[in-house]
């Protein structure tokens, strides 16, 4: 196919797509959280499971809260969100853990390797939480990361639950599926999580940096 098909192609797919925005009808939001509730409970079983599955993989949780809030309100969908991402986080640090633990373990005695799982696994919840806080950590690589780590199950689940109540909430409550913007409040509460995660971070490493060795004093010569 030459470059000129490819382009007449492309168009005509183009006007097509046009065509049907134009003349086919498009539900706004309350009809969208109308027909979700005509479905009864298969629309919040089904956003849990797609939720919890697919967000394994580098999907970002932020498209699944805002259909929970659109689809389900506000309460139902923060209580899916926290769930889902709970499973989501358990079954990639499992996943990781599975089929990833053996090659860290091979380069512990490597300082760098060393000392992002020392960090982990001596922060515990605290550490888990505040990494979880910061928006910008991908949430999927941070679940595979914990997974190869010496951190435990308990604390990286606790943390996970934890940290991601905020902005599952901020998300749940302000998104608006059909805007395509982000509101300037989420923003706002973005930076109000970062900032408390950097915070939790800076007391983790303070807690597991080692105490300066104190010199001891030299011997008192012999008096002359």
């Amino acid at each position: 196919m030459s470059g000129r098909t490819k382009l007449i192609v492309a168009l005509g797919v183009l006007a097509l797509f046009a065509a049907a925005a134009l003349l086919l009808p498009i539900p706004g939001p309350a009809d969208l959280r109308a027909w979700a509730a005509a479905t009864g409970p298969a629309t919040p079983l089904i956003l849990l499971v797609a939720y919890s599955l697919l967000t394994v993989a580098p999907i970002p949780r932020t498209v699944f809260n805002l259909a929970a809030g659109l689809l389900v309100g506000t309460a139902a969908g923060i209580a899916i969100g926290l769930v889902a991402t709970t499973i989501a986080a358990g079954l990639s640090f499992g996943l990781a853990r599975l089929l990833g633990r053996d090659l860290v373990t091979r380069h512990l005695h490597r300082s760098a390797v060393k000392t992002v799982n020392d960090r982990l696994s001596g922060g515990g919840v605290l550490a888990v939480t505040s990494l979880r806080l910061i928006p910008v950590v991908p949430f999927a690589p941070f679940s595979y990361l914990c997974g190869v780590s010496t951190v435990r199950l308990g604390p990286y689940l606790a943390g996970t639950l934890l940290g991601s109540v905020p902005g599952t909430v901020a998300v749940v409550v302000l998104g608006d599926a059909l805007t395509g913007d982000t509101p300037p409040a989420l923003l706002a509460c973005y930076a109000v999580f970062a900032l408390a995660g950097a915070i939790g971070l800076v007391r983790v490493f303070r807690k597991r940096s080692p105490a300066a060795p104190v010199p001891e004093p030299e011997p008192a010569g012999p008096a002359g």
